[in-house]
């Protein structure tokens, strides 16, 4: 099978998780061909360039959404060379489609239904496909994007009636910046990724979000009628309204960016095959963006158990060593933990903490873990036994690699609670491994924390750090309760978190999903009457490399040959050969 991947900041140019999931992925399914398209979300993605791709992974296409698009990157007609605007004709196409797309946001930003008064296809999708239309014709969409119309149009909009408040206060320098932000964002649809060598020979595409990632399946359904999947870890919508953005940006820029991210998502869940969630929150905000019950699905982002398994199922009895582990960030809320452990010292006084992890890509990260140095230390003067000892600080600050702790499985080896203090989480990856290891654990209640811990673990209201400190004492009191939920957690895990429970649901639902579609446009070319597709009409063997025999005529198995002559075996009356004879 051959499998469009599409991804949006993420494998093969970043690392961490968006990285890491699709590589255990695609490594795990050595049986299907993936023809990776990757959009690029800033300059050093591309700096660094992709990594090492498997064997049955090809990048067939790669696009930066940042920047002024190059050249290369349009897809052109030939009637249109180096994609040239067609003209006025183009124009007019242009004004009409993009005045729907953007009418469709502002009646989304102020409540409305955005759809036609004719009952007709919603206005964004029409709008939306309008444009693709129009790119494929030849005409050079991100330019068009950019230009005089684009704004006119934006600003007959926003100033028009029935606009939000918030959008009819738009100056010029709001409808510039807005312009500027919606040509990266629409700029897959201008690319050179739909012909036969790239997504109009694939079977099924997967797209890794509902966001700009999702904009070539929708397009590769609409031209070719090939399925998409798309794979939610955590919603790209809710991302966006919860990270701040790099940029300032005023009211009517937010407003109208955001309700265009929410019209992409619906269109996206509206035309998706099916929809995979990483977790219950993220599949409860992709029903709240439209998305059908009935297409959901939720596979947990599966994690590598073997470098954990020979961790010992339990730590020593008498040991009290907390270990934090993750990226650090303001997020993470290490200022409410270190609080919550010089509680706990008051009671455990042979207590100790290490914060294990570098640095996260949140701006503020190093300023961060300096506050919370000084913090440490003004808290937990180094303590010594007498006059002549050196003093030591019983919360040490370390990274993976060092000698202390050379891998995660060390780190959580020397564990004998596991914390987790995040004010705001996802997936929570760290409190994974620490239950493959069998480690009991003590976690605030966010993200998808109570779904992964199942009651095998503590959990307490987030920035809480007086009930952090007493689930910790309570577990360091008691050994046989920190076994028994180290055990259960470690089940628990072994059962629902793996890699092998990941590839094996991706690979049923990609048998699912073109089992039911088999004859479509992309598949085999063939209808039964009527328009209607008729399944496994192309032979297995027009896919091979020397293309289908004409009807009727036999064709000589590879094996039959020898230095370059058709060896041929000679049969009997009966079809049977005689004496197996060769000549």
């Amino acid at each position: 099978m051959r499998i469009g991947l599409l991804t949006e900041g993420g494998y093969p140019y970043a690392s961490g998780e968006a990285h890491g999931w699709c590589e255990r992925l695609v490594r795990g399914l050595p049986g299907h061909d993936f023809a990776l398209h990757a959009l690029t979300t800033d300059a050093r993605q591309d700096a660094r360039g992709p990594g090492e791709l498997p064997a049955n992974v090809r990048l067939a296409g790669s696009a930066p959404l940042w920047g002024d698009v190059p050249v290369a990157r349009r897809r052109t007609a030939p009637e249109h060379p180096g994609g040239r605007s067609a003209g006025r004709r183009a124009r007019r196409r242009f004004v009409e489609h993009f005045g729907d797309l953007v009418a469709a946001c502002a009646a989304s930003a102020a409540g409305e239904r955005a759809t036609g008064a004719d009952g007709q296809a919603d206005r964004f999708a029409s709008g939306l496909y309008g444009l693709a239309d129009l790119a494929r014709a030849g005409a050079a969409l991100p330019a068009l994007l950019r230009s005089e119309e684009a704004v006119r149009v934006l600003e007959a909009v926003c100033h028009g009636p029935g606009a939000a408040p918030v959008l009819q206060g738009a100056q010029v320098t709001d409808l510039l910046a807005a312009t500027a932000e919606l040509e990266p964002a629409l700029r897959p649809l201008a690319l050179d990724w739909y012909g036969d060598a790239g997504l109009a020979g694939v079977d099924l595409c997967h797209a890794t979000s509902a966001g700009a990632a999702a904009l070539p399946g929708l397009l590769a359904k609409r031209f070719f009628g090939t399925p998409l999947l798309v794979t939610e870890h955590a919603v790209r919508l809710r991302e966006h309204y919860l990270t701040d953005p790099t940029a300032p940006r005023t009211a009517p820029v937010r407003v109208l960016l955001a309700a265009f991210r929410r019209a992409l998502a619906a269109e996206t869940y509206a035309r998706a095959a099916l929809i995979t969630a990483g977790g219950t929150r993220a599949r409860r905000w992709q029903e709240r963006c439209g998305a059908d019950p009935a297409r959901l699905r939720t596979v947990y982002p599966g994690r590598d158990a073997g470098p954990f398994a020979a961790v010992p199922d339990a730590a020593p009895d008498d040991s009290a060593t907390l270990v934090w582990t993750g990226a650090i960030a303001p997020d993470k809320d290490l200022v409410g933990l270190l609080h919550a452990f010089a509680a706990l010292r008051r009671e455990v006084p042979a207590a100790t903490l290490r914060i294990i992890g570098g640095l996260g890509t949140d701006p503020e990260a190093a300023g961060y873990r300096a506050q919370c140095r000084a913090l440490a230390a003004q808290l937990f003067p180094d303590e010594a036994v007498d006059a002549r000892s050196a003093g030591e600080n019983p919360v040490s600050f370390e990274e993976f690699g060092g000698p202390a702790a050379p891998t995660p499985a060390d780190a959580y080896d020397s564990a004998t609670v596991v914390v987790l203090s995040s004010a705001v989480e996802g997936f929570p990856r760290s409190l994974v491994e620490a239950m493959f290891c069998g480690r009991a654990t003590v976690s605030t209640d966010t993200g998808a924390v109570c779904e992964v811990i199942g009651g095998t673990g503590l959990v307490v209201p987030p920035r809480n750090p007086r009930a952090l400190a007493e689930a910790c004492r309570a577990l360091l009191a008691d050994p046989e309760r920190r076994a028994r939920l180290g055990a259960a957690a470690r089940a628990r895990a072994l059962e629902l978190f793996t890699v092998e429970q990941n590839v094996a649901a991706f690979r049923g639902i990609y048998l699912e999903l073109i089992a039911q579609a088999p004859g479509g446009p992309a598949g085999c070319g063939a209808t039964a009457g009527g328009g209607v597709p008729r399944p496994f009409a192309r032979p297995a063997e027009s896919r091979m490399p020397e293309g289908p025999s004409p009807a009727g005529a036999a064709r000589t198995p590879s094996w039959a040959r020898a230095g370059g002559r058709t060896r041929r075996t000679r049969y009997g009356a009966a079809g049977e050969p005689a004496a197996g004879q060769v000549w």
